[in-house]
């Protein structure tokens, strides 16, 4: 443990924790614009809300679930990322949403106003993606599952893995009566190459002047 700490780059771990913090904006931004978040918050959000249980809260205790699987299986996907994002990623998107409603009122109505929204929240939340993946300081507990799959059954292409992932928790939200919509697609299928865009011309650069 202790040459791991001396081996970790406190920079890039605050640019993952910043990451993070932009992710969970994205997710409420997402959410606030009522047309679906991506699937696994989504699944959350719902069930939570049927169970009557903080969003947050049912977060983190799905998340200690993964985890076990994680450290049984992808031991080595674990890092200070994987602690961040299975801790705070629920309460960090309560917040912002939050003030989003309550501060300031924000409610979209209209279908431009959502459209709008959602374009906002893609942005926000590939920036926060690239800030929290590139660093590689370890893989969320969720996404660890479709790697992990994907070392376990080679011969099945990862995209195939995470799909499934992502379909069953689409599927679930949508029984636990949440929201899938063209936010939902959009954050499944179209965030890749936004996320790449900020590999490349930020988080990238980013990294490479702060090592």
């Amino acid at each position: 443990m202790t040459q791991y700490l001396k081996n970790i780059n406190w920079k890039y771990v605050l640019v993952m924790c910043i990451g993070n913090i932009l992710a969970g904006m994205g997710v409420a931004v997402f959410k606030l614009s009522g047309l679906g978040n991506d699937p696994f918050s989504g699944m959350n959000m719902a069930v939570a809300a049927k169970i009557g249980i903080a969003y947050g809260n049912f977060q983190v205790l799905l998340n200690l679930v993964f985890l076990i699987i994680e450290i049984a299986f992808g031991r080595h996907f674990i890092g200070l990322g994987t602690v961040v994002n299975a801790v705070f990623l629920g309460y960090i998107c309560t917040f912002f949403y939050n003030i989003f409603t309550d501060t300031l009122s924000l409610e979209p109505t209209t279908m431009v106003q959502r459209l709008i929204v959602l374009c906002i929240g893609v942005v926000i939340c590939c920036l926060g993606l690239s800030m929290y993946q590139m660093p590689d300081e370890g893989v969320a507990p969720y996404d660890s599952l479709s790697l992990i799959m994907s070392e376990k059954w080679p011969k099945i292409p990862y995209f195939w893995h995470r799909i499934s992932n992502d379909a069953f928790c689409a599927l679930v939200c949508y029984l636990a009566g949440g929201i899938i919509g063209i936010g939902t697609l959009v954050t499944a299928f179209g965030l890749g190459p936004v996320i790449h865009f900020f590999n490349k011309h930020f988080t990238g650069p980013l990294l490479e002047k702060i090592k």
